[in-house]
């Protein structure tokens, strides 16, 4: 009997993961990548690795998928995915178990602060917003296509939180009175992700987050306390050396509800917010 077979799209920080969530089950997972160092580090975690450039063979893995995972965000020239497999995946979709989207939480743009759900009509205020939009639309408009997207707030975990951001050097508290981002930990996602292809409901859109939105320097600051780091520099926003994409960030103000993966998925929360997750991460 076939062993299940879940392909990746795009293997990176989140999708690595969910690949080591679930990588004691029984499931044949091919995971694409541009890179051939990441492809041998793909090995090692018994991933089986798909070169980006072989279309054919990514192709003949999609026609045997039961569960694909999209993980590559798309660019101004679109989605890499639906431009290039959209036709094979279309062929695939009746037979397909699940097709799991991830998008982001830019989708619904600025609410002052307001908190949204995911029957907020989408309303992107940034292009990074905008292009995740028309993704979704794509994906949504394939028929018989078991679609189920996840709208990711800011993600960390392990080798990428505030932690790491302060000991870089780089970390400093920027003040704007009122604002808040939502935040979830990579181990919670991977743990949505699976309770999503054990209960299954195509057409689904789930919003992935903690229960704790926040303002970032008070998130830093309990994170520098957490490693006794001295205190950092405090920062006006409107003072700050920002890029421009994290100026965008600012730009969006909200607090996202994640009522459903707890209604619908059953899901409790390992981190149910920053300071449970950054406790972990500081003990490690």
């Amino acid at each position: 009997m076939n062993r299940p077979c879940l392909l990746i799209f795009g293997h990176g920080y989140t999708a690595n993961a969910f690949a080591d969530y679930v990588r004691s089950i029984d499931w044949e997972i091919f995971g694409t990548t541009r890179n051939p160092q990441t492809a041998d580090l793909l090995i090692k975690k018994g991933v089986k690795p798909l070169m980006w450039s072989d279309e054919t063979k990514i192709k003949s893995v999609i026609n045997r998928s039961d569960y694909i995972l999209h993980s590559i965000p798309p660019t101004e020239i679109g989605d890499p995915v639906h431009k290039r497999f959209a036709e094979t995946i279309t062929s695939r979709s009746t037979n397909l178990s699940w097709f799991g989207y991830l998008s982001t939480t830019s989708v619904y743009g600025n609410h002052n602060g307001k908190w949204v759900d995911e029957n907020i009509p989408v309303n992107p205020s940034s292009n990074r917003g905008l292009l995740r939009v028309k993704a979704e639309n794509n994906w949504s408009s394939i028929k018989d296509l078991p679609l189920h997207i996840f709208r990711l707030a800011g993600i960390y975990g392990p080798n990428r939180s505030p932690l790491d951001k302060i000991r870089s050097g780089k970390a400093q508290l920027i003040s704007k009175p009122g604002q808040f981002f939502s935040r979830i930990h990579v181990e919670d996602i991977a743990r949505v992700l699976k309770a999503s292809i054990e209960m299954p409901n195509h057409g689904s859109i789930y919003n992935v987050c903690d229960d704790m939105p926040a303002a970032p320097d008070e998130v830093l600051d309990y994170a520098a306390k957490l490693i006794n780091y001295p205190d950092l520099p405090k920062v006006a926003f409107e003072e700050a050396d920002l890029s421009p994409m994290a100026k965008s960030f600012y730009s969006e103000n909200k607090r996202v509800k994640n009522d459903r993966i707890k209604s619908e998925l059953k899901i409790t929360l390992k981190y149910p917010n920053f300071e449970t997750g950054l406790n972990a991460l500081a003990e490690k």
